[in-house]
């Protein structure tokens, strides 16, 4: 029987993980292997493992056994557990044999735990949980603690383990039951679990998992069986340079390729879009080879005459293999345009049959790693991006089709999709935004150093992000980027789509390696401080309320109707950071006398959510309005039936000034939800036009605020 001579390298096995434990202060069990002296007495209970390369679970191998100690006996049972395991094709390392721990249980309650060390795209991650051969069924039921270790603390883990039903068990929290351990050991293991993590970054693991973690009669934590896995060596991408976002926001010069007659030309309606951002002459540019002047242009033949006049944002529309020509050509002459965007596709996506993207990667890897000049490259699938406060629109759709925003406001929105972006601002024409941007498929540019640009910056206080997926390095980067935002006072929301429930919280609880990728996502970016809207049209509400009031305090909510249904509506989606407002008894009498003056005494009730029912005037809904905006709300939401003959509102303009003014006089935000059709736009657009967002329902509005909380 031959112990371990030389495993491979990406492979750590139990005897390896003891070696790493007992280097963080834990007291591995006493062990050795089989064909080696022993530190065991004849018949003392031991564990005999049949370790092999690549072997995560043994016991689903039958490479466990919990035996009396017999060297001969042993000897026989190690072989038969060697024929198995070679036999489904794992390479056979040694048999291992481990003292038993005596465990501390508690009856009928579980108390083994799972560990799992995971470094991932967004750094590293712990794994917490019941544990034992039922690991995966015990998270299922029980879903096991996450803790991004860059965003938490073993004091912070402590009081979650605390509350967990583990923590719970351990420390005898449960009707009936005993402590198992001590807070002190608790905090310890905590501790030390935090060094292991730091152990194996240093050791250049990417993934250590312990199952199961037991605790002794002394209440000791004691990991028993352990394995490991050691990263892949990955070259970092080096990052594209940092002054870009200048060049998006305000462009000085700007010029096309692709331009044709043609006037439904992709080239040609991105420059027709430009045009109505009114650059001075001489400042939009054509490359446009044998043409001095093309529709009233200047031209130049090619990026060679950008190199000593350079232009801030260059905008390739051309097919493929042309762009990333042009793209090489002005990269080899060391200069020509701060940002380049890749309008077309073909490039790292399903038709780029001759590695274009690639080719573009090692092109700007290699300049910059010989320090190099290059730009910044956005896209490929670049759609385009829009500031409104310039008029600048840089997409390649018409305007017949699709108007650009044209309310200027403190949101940035980026999307990883050109079409969810565009969606979005024709579904809110009156939205606050500074910026649009359609990132494309990032191929350079990726969101996180969008992020790290826009923080802080003046002209953008609020942030909101369509996300399809991660590359590699960009979660751990968005993470940090966004707790820098936090930092800031600048709310980053977040939508992400491709979402898959099923088996996370199992997977989680199996294995590291297997861990759920959503889960473990959502937990690092919660953390940093990401809002993290559950559908599109949270995401669309609360978009709404950031671009009128970028910095939104939670706080307590008060809502008014003319329609019971609305009213008990809210009343079920309030709660978390923004519950229901409360009025106080001098508030109470206050409300009650307004509606004895408005002729509702007996309809109206002096509370909240308020239900001023049909009966209500334009008279006292100002009133009413007024009234909760001078209570402890920070959030007013305004829901109105515009259908009774008592409402008039002769002069929305007035009407919605009236209460804007009434709101910023107080500091609260207001919102208005009109639940109505097109016959009431002028009521809608005297609120957008006053900085009040506007929804069309009260639900939609509080679904807004909910994403937000």
């Amino acid at each position: 029987m031959t112990t371990a001579q030389a495993t491979r390298t990406d492979f750590l096995h139990e005897a390896d993980t003891h070696a790493l434990l007992a280097q963080v202060g834990w007291v591995p069990p006493r062990h050795g292997w089989l064909d080696r002296p022993l530190p065991f007495q004849p018949g003392e209970p031991i564990v005999l493992k049949g370790l092999a390369e690549g072997l995560w679970h043994k016991s689903e191998l039958g490479a466990l056994r919990f035996l009396p100690f017999d060297p001969g006996a042993l000897q026989a049972a190690a072989e038969v557990m060697r024929g198995k395991v070679e036999g489904e094709g794992y390479p056979w390392i040694g048999a291992l044999v481990c003292e038993r721990v005596p465990i501390a249980r508690a009856e009928g309650l579980p108390t083994e735990a799972f560990v799992s060390l995971t470094k991932g795209e967004g750094g590293w991650t712990l794994i917490l949980g019941l544990g034992g051969l039922q690991a995966e069924a015990m998270g299922e039921a029980i879903p096991p603690l996450r803790w991004p270790i860059p965003w938490v603390d073993p004091l912070k883990a402590y009081q979650e383990l605390e509350a967990h039903l583990l923590g719970r068990i351990w420390l005898g929290r449960l009707r009936g039951t005993q402590p198992l351990t001590s807070e002190a050991q608790l905090r310890l293991f905590l501790k030390r679990l935090w060094a292991l993590t730091a152990l194996a970054e240093a050791e250049g693991l990417d993934l250590l998992e312990l199952n199961p973690v037991v605790l002794d009669t002394k209440g000791e934590p004691r990991p028993l069986d352990g394995v490991g896995h050691r990263a892949a060596p990955r070259l970092a991408k080096l990052p594209p340079p940092p002054d870009f976002l200048e060049a998006l926001l305000t462009p000085r010069r700007v010029a096309v390729a692709g331009v044709s007659s043609k006037p439904d030309g992709v080239g040609r309606i991105i420059l027709e879009n430009l045009r109505a951002a009114g650059l001075p002459e001489g400042d939009l540019l054509i490359l446009k080879p044998g043409e001095s002047r093309f529709l009233d242009l200047p031209c130049l033949p090619d990026v060679t005459g950008l190199a000593r006049d350079p232009v801030d944002l260059l905008l390739l529309a051309l097919p493929a293999l042309a762009a990333v020509e042009a793209l090489e050509a002005l990269v080899a002459q060391g200069g020509g345009a701060r940002v380049v965007g890749l309008v077309a596709g073909g490039i790292g996506d399903g038709a780029d049959h001759d590695g274009l993207a690639e080719r573009v990667r090692k092109m700007l890897q290699t300049a910059r790693e010989d320090n190099a000049w290059t730009p910044t490259v956005l896209g490929p699938n670049f759609l385009g991006h829009v500031v409104p406060g310039r008029k600048l629109n840089t997409s390649f759709i018409p305007v017949d089709k699709w108007a650009p925003p044209g309310t200027p406001g403190p949101l940035a929105l980026l999307s990883q999709s050109g079409a969810f972006m565009l969606s979005r601002l024709n579904r809110a024409p009156h939205l606050g935004l500074g910026l649009g941007l359609a990132l494309g498929n990032q191929l350079d540019l990726g969101l996180s150093q969008v992020l790290e640009a826009l923080e802080p910056h003046p002209e953008v206080s609020a942030i909101a992000a369509y996300v399809e997926g991660f590359g590699p390095g960009e979660l751990a980067a968005t993470a940090r980027a966004a707790a820098w935002l936090k930092g800031s006072n600048q709310p980053l929301l977040l939508y992400r789509a491709g979402r898959t429930e099923a088996g996370q919280a199992a997977a989680a609880s199996h294995t590291g390696a297997l861990a759920g990728d959503q889960v473990l996502e959502d937990t690092l970016l919660r953390r940093a401080g990401v809002k993290i809207a559950p559908t599109i049209s949270a995401f669309d509400a609360a978009m709404t309320w950031l671009g009128t009031y970028p910095q939104l305090r939670p706080g307590p909510v008060a809502v008014m109707s003319n329609a019971g249904f609305e009213s008990v509506s809210a009343a079920d989606r309030l709660g978390g950071a923004f519950p229901g407002a409360t009025l106080l008894p001098a508030q109470v009498e206050r409300l009650q006398a307004m509606i004895q003056r408005a002729g509702l005494a007996g309809l109206v009730s002096p509370r909240l959510p308020l239900d001023l029912t049909p009966m209500a005037d334009d008279a006292a809904y100002v009133a009413a309005a007024k009234l909760l905006l001078d209570t402890e709300a920070t959030v007013v939401v305004v829901g109105l039936i515009p259908f009774t003959r008592r409402l008039a509102f002769p002069d929305p303009e007035a009407f919605a000034r009236s209460l804007a003014l009434e709101a910023a006089s107080h500091g609260n935000a207001l919102a208005l939800a009109l639940d109505a059709g097109p016959a009431y736009e002028a009521l809608r657009s005297a609120f957008a036009r006053s900085g009040v967002p506007v929804f069309s329902r009260v639900e939609e509005a509080l679904e807004g605020l909910q994403a937000l909380g």
